[in-house]
């Protein structure tokens, strides 16, 4: 029983330290080469229009980099440009690169592959490229919180062919309608579909932790899929079933294109030859005849990955902010943090309010469990002789050994089956501190001033590990020695695993082990009595 039990505290950490290390993995999907444009299909999403009569095509505006265009909201500025009616960046209001009121507002989309901006648009099946250079009529456009406003760029083509596309903005959030149009004023049917585009870097900083979990991230099939840089150098990677949303994300932002009703066919994910990430979202197909318009939806979020504002969006959005397997638990954990957060304004306190809860919630658990481990501590000496008794007797030894508990009314599972059930609530609790964005330069007091961050001078980690020895020392054991003291090495390993997690993090298992030392302080003496 005692080398079960330093076995199963063994596999525990090393599954902690796997979990901490690929935090982000996924299941990978199948790999597919680029396809051709599908067949044309009738589809929601593609709405036909009536017939309209030619008209001129307007003048082109001149050959080059194409005209910004500034939108400005009471959340970000955006700057789009007449060059494939793409996104140049979205700087955000009230998001800093770093602490402090110097450092620069957090800009998305701002760096991307020349040929292929951010929401620009190519036609596969018809001649539009993702450089084609639109034209509109307005150079800034302003909201205040309660405006909606839009914004049409117009590319005509010599071909017979108008496309246009529009945004639709609102003064108070992240969202934007995205509504794009083909107008066939040819001779001839044209058949294909539009692709918007998504691009970004092929490799960033990882010493950034907001970069943690760069990639591509999607909704498909009811479930999320992820796809890091690497994994599409060697591979395009596609989706073309039930697609909701794919996005470009980090560990606390995310630019993603969602369907409307199923205006997302398909989506391939690879890696550029300038070494830029490409995301292709592909619309359904269409077929337009001569004097027709085809018409297409989709909505866009440029934003934070804040929980109600992705919900808000629909489609599954808040999907993008994975919490892992135990999202189930992590996600009352998060709306509990932000609850208290409202009351105390301090998310380090909220933390110590959920620490509190969750150990008097559990608080039956592990008395049961303690109060086991003590019964086994005093049943050592009777262990000790049953086993000289029946030194050269297995089975002997294995039936007094259990008589020995049954009389005694001791379970040698006691001490450990309690402590497995709050593991998917650490867990859980591991994902909402890590991946909120709540926390998010947030301070607590004193030196810690960024809660998502290490702590820059290791007190709170070196102060965990102190308080972690106490409590294994306090511990009832009935290990031989070398055993205990691979126990007693336990709160070195856990305090360099801690050293550069997260502040919020290591407070709460700070917190979490001051109150066991009280809850077994108060065991202990009842044990006494």
């Amino acid at each position: 029983m005692e080398k079960r039990t330093l076995l199963a505290v063994v596999l525990s950490i090393a599954v902690f330290y796997l979990f901490s290390q690929v935090i982000g993995f996924q299941e990978k999907p199948k790999t597919a080469p680029v396809a051709s444009a599908p067949a044309a299909v009738s589809v929601s999403g593609i709405a036909a229009a009536p017939a309209v009569q030619p008209t001129p095509p307007p003048t082109l505006p001149a050959a080059g980099n194409g005209q910004d265009v500034v939108v400005e909201t009471d959340r970000y500025t955006a700057v789009f440009s007449t060059s494939g009616a793409g996104l140049k960046r979205l700087v955000l209001k009230g998001y800093k690169t770093a602490l402090g009121a110097q450092a620069a507002d957090v800009a998305l989309f701002a760096q991307y592959d020349p040929s292929a901006m951010p929401l620009s648009t190519r036609g596969a099946g018809f001649n539009l490229h993702g450089q084609a250079l639109y034209r509109t009529d307005v150079s800034k456009l302003v909201l205040a919180s309660t405006d909606k406003k839009s914004l049409t760029f117009t590319y005509v083509d010599p071909q017979g062919f108008m496309v246009k596309k529009t945004y639709g903005f609102d003064g108070s959030g992240f969202g934007i309608d995205l509504k794009t149009e083909l107008v066939n004023n040819g001779a001839a049917t044209i058949a294909g579909n539009f692709q918007h585009m998504l691009t970004g870097p092929g490799s960033v900083d990882t010493k950034d932790t907001r970069y943690e979990t760069y990639g591509f991230s999607l909704f498909a099939e009811n479930s999320l899929k992820k796809e890091v840089p690497k994994d599409l150098a060697s591979a395009v990677k596609r989706y073309d079933k039930q697609v909701r949303w794919v996005g470009l994300n980090d560990k606390y932002f995310l630019g993603a294109v969602l369907a409307v009703e199923n205006s997302i066919a398909s989506t391939e994910l690879r890696k550029g030859a300038s070494g830029f990430i490409e995301g292709v979202v592909a619309t359904p197909a269409f077929s337009v005849a001569p004097g027709q318009t085809a018409q297409v939806s989709h909505r866009l979020f440029i934003g934070p990955k804040e929980i109600d504002t992705l919900k808000a969006q629909g489609e599954s959005l808040e999907q993008s902010l994975d919490l892992g397997w135990f999202s189930m638990i992590a996600k009352p954990m998060l709306y509990s943090l932000k609850f208290f957060y409202r009351y105390v304004g301090n998310y380090g306190i909220a933390i110590i309010i959920i620490t509190v809860i969750l150990k008097i919630f559990f608080f039956p658990l592990t008395h049961k469990s303690y109060k086991s481990m003590k019964e086994m501590s005093s049943l050592q000496p009777k262990m000790a002789a049953l086993k000289e008794k029946h030194k050269n007797n297995k089975d002997a030894l294995n039936k007094a050994v259990m008589e020995l508990y049954r009389d005694h009314k001791v379970n040698p599972l006691g001490g450990c089956l309690p402590m497995l059930v709050q593991i998917p609530v650490f867990f859980a609790l591991y994902k909402a501190l890590m991946y909120s964005i709540e926390l998010r330069q947030a301070p607590f007091m004193f030196w810690i001033v960024d809660l998502s961050a290490k702590d820059p001078y290791y007190v709170t980690p070196l102060i965990m590990g102190a308080t972690m020895f106490v409590q294994q020392k306090m511990t009832p054991s009935n290990m031989d020695e070398m055993q205990q003291k691979i126990m007693l090495a336990l709160p070195l390993v856990f305090t360099f695993m801690f050293l550069n997690f997260p502040a919020g993090l290591v407070l709460y298992w700070l917190v979490n082990n001051i109150l066991t030392i009280g809850q077994q302080t108060y065991i202990n003496k009842l044990m006494n009595k």
